[in-house]
């Protein structure tokens, strides 16, 4: 286990910062399709999509001006789809691997932060279990990944997602990485980074203004809460990215209607501090930039102004839905197995 070298949470209201490169940061979303690869073929599903990815590279930084900072969507290589659990591991890729090498490539040729998310697989250090992750590719050729905190349950009837996050391998994750790992933010040369593909739980990005983030990159596949990604914003005062698909072009997405739940595809945006709208995407593929005065910002921001003694001795009294590390204990075998296994292990009654 790894112990930070310093408190997650300065007493002072400041936060640990790099040297920035220049006083303001052009950071751009850049909606692009989504496209699940064939369960049963997935070798060249992959190549078309990675080959688009860096094809989105290109044109993002082609026109337009120049981004220090390049969202995408939660799976731009892998794509997203109904896969059998065997069919989901073989499709998982590894992180860093030969994929991720080549967006490497390009994050070096254009000299800026490239974020996105995967399915991962670990077969060193985390064999059958499929990994959530969020990539972040720096322009010196590192390769960030960070685990996704916690899956959402009880949306799908009769189904819940196998895939291993923080919560469901707790004890073991923090055992290997440490406490920081959890919620981690990355100091930067443009801003302090968090990333997540978290969507409806405010203490989680609330605990990532905390410990210091300055821009929240986060992601969707299929849509998303609009105000779930401003308030991250309006109550923290930090800059929120959101990324979701576009709306696609070439054929429905295997296993979903175009238009599900939380809106549909695109509607992409940036968000300012009090939740100011800087930018926002339509439904079809699509870059959309802001700038963000960095330097300017940082001089004057603290963390959020909490008054955590009114509320410590109800935090201390909640207990969880499910207990965490469930994962540890077994690996559901398909989504009705992982249904199954939280209702049996569910705290409260009537979960679903």
């Amino acid at each position: 286990m790894t112990t930070p070298t310093e408190p997650m949470v300065r007493a002072d209201g400041t936060y640990p910062t790099v040297d920035l490169r220049k006083p303001v940061t052009f950071a751009t979303v850049v909606q692009t399709r989504v496209h699940g690869v064939d369960g049963a073929n997935p070798g060249p599903g992959l190549r078309s999509n990675l080959d688009y990815f860096l094809e989105a590279i290109d044109i993002a930084q082609g026109y337009g001006g120049r981004s220090d900072l390049l969202l995408f969507h939660e799976f731009p290589i892998t794509g997203f789809s109904d896969w059998t659990r065997e069919q989901h591991y073989r499709i998982a890729i590894e992180v860093p691997g030969p994929e991720v090498d080549e967006v490497v490539r390009k994050a070096k040729q254009h000299n800026c932060y490239i974020v996105f998310g995967t399915y991962a697989r670990d077969e060193k250090d985390w064999p059958g279990h499929i990994l959530h992750l969020m990539v972040m590719v720096t322009p010196d050729g590192r390769v960030i990944k960070h685990w996704k905190q916690r899956n959402v349950r009880g949306m799908f009837p009769g189904s819940e997602q196998y895939t291993s996050v923080i919560y469901d391998v707790y004890d073991r994750f923090v055992e290997m990485y440490g406490l920081d790992a959890v919620i981690p933010v990355e100091r930067t040369d443009i801003g302090n980074i968090a990333m997540s593909a978290v969507q409806f739980e405010p203490e989680l990005f609330r605990c990532m203004a905390m410990k210091g983030a300055e821009i929240i990159c986060r992601v969707a596949t299929g849509g998303f809460e609009s105000d779930d990604m401003r308030l991250t914003s309006y109550h923290n005062s930090v800059y929120t990215m959101i990324c979701n698909n576009s709306v696609s072009t070439h054929g429905r997405n295997r296993g979903f209607f175009e238009e599900e739940a939380f809106g549909g595809p695109g509607r992409s945006a940036i968000y300012g501090p009090r939740g100011v709208e800087l930018a926002k995407a339509g439904p079809f593929e699509t870059k959309k930039m802001a700038v963000i005065p960095i330097a300017e910002f940082r001089a004057r921001h603290r963390i959020p102004d909490l008054h955590m003694q009114l509320y410590r001795p109800v935090l201390d009294q909640y207990r969880e839905r499910y207990d965490h590390s469930l994962y540890l204990k077994q690996l559901p075998q398909d989504k009705r197995d992982a249904f199954r296994y939280f209702q049996e292990n569910a705290r409260w009654t009537h979960f679903w």
